[in-house]
């Protein structure tokens, strides 16, 4: 199996530059935000803190592709860091601490590209999650000073964290019924939203969470650390990997039933 060793101890460069700038603009009173053509909003700080891991790339892989929120893709070949400068825009505008910036390096295979590195960035928690294929799933503060993450053992839907966003979006699909149904089948339910989730289903604190509909540069890092975790990242269809335009993600032992829930139609 490759060592990814290189490109993790460079994704924490990466994040490290964009908690500098993200941070220093956080709570600015003076902060650009605008509204993009998809009706979401971006924020000088995005823009920023893109250019800033851009920059980055350029220097020391300047063969990989880069595919960011902001800018796009540019490059091609097997391998792309994959870039969310700030997931959760809308609470960073608003002072609300629960955002952090994703990076995530994919590589071609058989499958598709799938992510073998992933760095999740939550400054302004003083959090940060890491993994790299076949290598585990860490939170801490550097490589150095870490705890491996491992998914809960909860067996039953019954007694399980459900963890989830809104409720818009599930209602849109045709799939509110099911998602309800799910939440009242649940031990507990708490609306965290963006990466959050992901980590918390990762350390073991969540079992299952779901979203209706994301991007790549949402999914790609959070994928990675689920699954080097020993929990299941797939599409709501149940396919492996980020690139299903939604999410499902748990602890392995309750995915069957997680998806069965979402899939109802009424």
């Amino acid at each position: 199996m490759p060592d990814y060793h290189d490109d993790l101890r460079l994704a924490h460069v990466l994040a490290d530059a964009a908690d500098a700038a993200t941070m220093d603009r956080f709570k600015a009173l003076d902060l650009k935000v605008e509204t993009k053509p998809d009706m979401t909003p971006v924020s000088e700080a995005d823009k920023h803190a893109e250019e800033l891991i851009r920059g980055h790339l350029h220097r020391a892989r300047p063969r990989d592709a880069i595919l960011g929120e902001e800018y796009g893709i540019e490059g091609t070949g097997p391998r792309r860091w994959v870039i969310d400068p700030i997931d959760g825009t809308k609470n960073y505008v608003r002072g609300v601490p629960v955002w952090a910036t994703l990076i995530s390096l994919m590589e071609a295979g058989e499958d598709g590209f799938q992510p073998v590195v992933g760095v999740v960035s939550a400054p302004a928690l003083s959090r940060r999650w890491w993994a790299a294929k076949g290598a585990g799933a860490f939170s801490g503060r550097s490589l150095t000073s870490a705890t491996r993450l491992q998914v809960s053992k909860v067996e039953r839907i019954a007694d399980s964290s459900l963890a989830y966003s809104s409720l818009t979006g599930w209602e849109e699909q045709g799939r509110l019924d099911g998602f309800m149904d799910l939440t009242r089948a649940c031990w507990r339910t708490r609306g965290y939203g963006d990466f959050w989730p992901y980590m918390m289903v990762a350390e073991g604190s969540v079992d299952i969470c779901a979203e209706p509909e994301l991007s790549l540069w949402d999914m790609a890092a959070n994928a990675i650390i689920v699954q080097e975790a020993g929990g299941l990242f797939t599409s709501l269809d149940g396919v492996p990997g980020p690139g299903g335009g939604n999410a499902a993600a748990s602890n392995g032992l309750l995915h069957h039933e997680l998806l069965g829930y979402l899939n109802q139609r009424y």
